[in-house]
């Protein structure tokens, strides 16, 4: 390359040297040019990078849908040099998608193998990556049976990791999806969740929670043994990707043939870690898959120990997150004696009295949802909850009052307590709850359908709707 004696490159001397030797040039003189011109893309100005893509596409399109020994090299150099300047600019990589850079590739694809499919690959990699023009060409082109079909015959690790990363990133599309079923290609996307970049790992992850939105989806992806590799990306991934894993997991769990080995992969100390996280996002996704999860009794154990580890030493907002899935937990009576025997219910008293207002807001309501159930009643009596409710009717904090006047109604209408509470009878915020209560139990026994079953399925049971 010419240097100026200040040491600047003169580029609009070079590019004109690069269109002279591109235009007249001999093969091995063009296949130079196109070599330093890669080794030079990183530092050319771009407006310069743009006036040699033409020249570039014209070499790549040349005889494009087959392979001969004369184009060969030619395309092979020519397809390096586009990917080294995609990976320049965004603008640069539009600039090629416009120009039909995607398809092109295509074209060349099922005629190549070894070195010269491995720099197809990867240009290709990259133009879809960041041009939507060409993601929707290779998902709408035929692009999608041209990856499976290599990827089914491909045993090159380096170019199949290229291959699955860009299946991963088709398959975020709906139609691109709904052709991976067709094609029977669902299992190279599960492969693709443990294979190539951490971005791309975890766009397959995401794309097999898409797949999993369906009862028929999510059988597959599990029979396919998606859970092992999500959850291994669960453990290994940053913020962003335990998210991603996270969220995937939960809803393969609806599969409920499954939340049992979802667990024994170790899910739950991760999902444990998103509940003490600092993300409103990952608690919310945590604490939706210790719901499903705990319709297993050995999964229910397992959370419900890691739910007292944290609200024993978590900040305020962890103990309020694991005491507000005590309280979702308290809804389903498969789950109650496992969070009534596992030592819970002294830790929850202890926050009761000394926790911030809305650790207290979901102990109190844990408590008052406890408080339906007679085993339960005893239990909270015993530990020394009913004082504790009686003083928070008169608490400033309106939640805490309704949870607590709601639990003492209930202490009030068993007759092993009725006595004991009798006193609180005039006490407004117990009065009004008494009342709200009675004309919500009058409003059900009046309504004429079947009231709703909030219980999930009991123990082992075949499927979660």
């Amino acid at each position: 390359m010419y240097e100026s004696e200040s040491g600047d490159i003169d580029w609009e001397n070079e590019l004109r040297k690069f269109q002279n030797a591109i235009a007249t040039g001999t093969k091995s003189k063009r296949i130079k040019a196109m070599s330093m011109l890669a080794r030079y893309s990183k530092h050319a100005p771009e407006h310069v990078l743009a006036r040699t893509i033409p020249f570039l596409m014209e070499i790549l399109g040349h005889n494009n849908r087959s392979i001969d020994s004369a184009n060969f090299s030619l395309q092979m150099a020519s397809a390096y040099c586009l990917k080294c300047i995609a990976c320049r600019s965004d603008e640069l990589v539009t600039q090629m998608g416009a120009n039909g850079a995607a398809q092109l590739l295509l074209n060349l694809l099922p005629h190549s193998d070894g070195m010269f499919l491995k720099v197809l690959v990867k240009c290709l990699l990259v133009v879809v990556g960041f041009c939507n023009t060409s993601r929707a060409v290779v998902a709408t082109a035929g692009g999608l049976g041209i990856i499976v079909d290599k990827l089914s015959s491909c045993e090159d690790r380096g170019i199949r990791r290229y291959l699955l990363e860009i299946l991963s990133l088709l398959a975020l599309r709906r139609n691109v999806r709904r052709e991976i079923v067709r094609l029977d290609a669902l299992h190279y996307v599960v492969e693709a969740v443990g294979v190539g970049s951490m971005v791309s790992r975890e766009r397959a992850c995401q794309a097999i929670g898409m797949f999993g939105v369906t009862r028929e989806g999510r059988r597959a992806v599990v029979e396919l043994g998606a859970i092992l590799p999500v959850v291994e990306l669960f453990c290994s991934g940053d913020h962003t990707t335990k998210l991603v894993a996270g969220n995937t997991l939960g809803v393969i769990s609806a599969h409920v043939d499954c939340i049992r080995s979802i667990a024994q992969a170790g899910a739950i100390p991760l999902y444990s870690e998103l509940l003490e996280g600092g993300d409103p996002s990952g608690k919310d996704i945590a604490e939706d898959a210790f719901c499903v999860l705990a319709v297993d009794e050995a999964n229910a154990i397992e959370i419900v120990g890691h739910l007292v580890r944290i609200m024993r030493d978590g900040d305020n907002e962890a103990k309020a997150a694991a005491a507000n899935v005590v309280w979702d937990l308290s809804t389903y009576n498969h789950s109650i004696p496992v969070v009534r025997d596992s030592g819970v219910i002294p830790v929850l008293v202890e926050l009761l009295g000394s926790g911030s207002n809305d650790v207290k807001e979901n102990v109190s309501g844990a408590f008052s949802q406890m408080s339906y159930d007679r085993v339960n009643r005893i239990a909270l009596s015993d530990a020394g909850v009913v004082p504790i409710f009686i003083d928070l009717l008169h608490d400033d904090f309106e939640e805490l009052r309704d949870n607590a006047a709601e639990a003492l109604v209930n202490f009030y209408e068993d007759p092993l307590y009725h006595d004991s509470v009798s006193h609180i009878i005039d006490v407004p915020s117990f009065r009004s709850m008494q009342n709200r209560l009675a004309q919500l139990r009058e409003t059900n026994e009046r309504a004429p359908v079947e009231r709703m079953n909030i219980d999930l399925p009991a123990w082992n049971s075949d499927q979660i709707t």
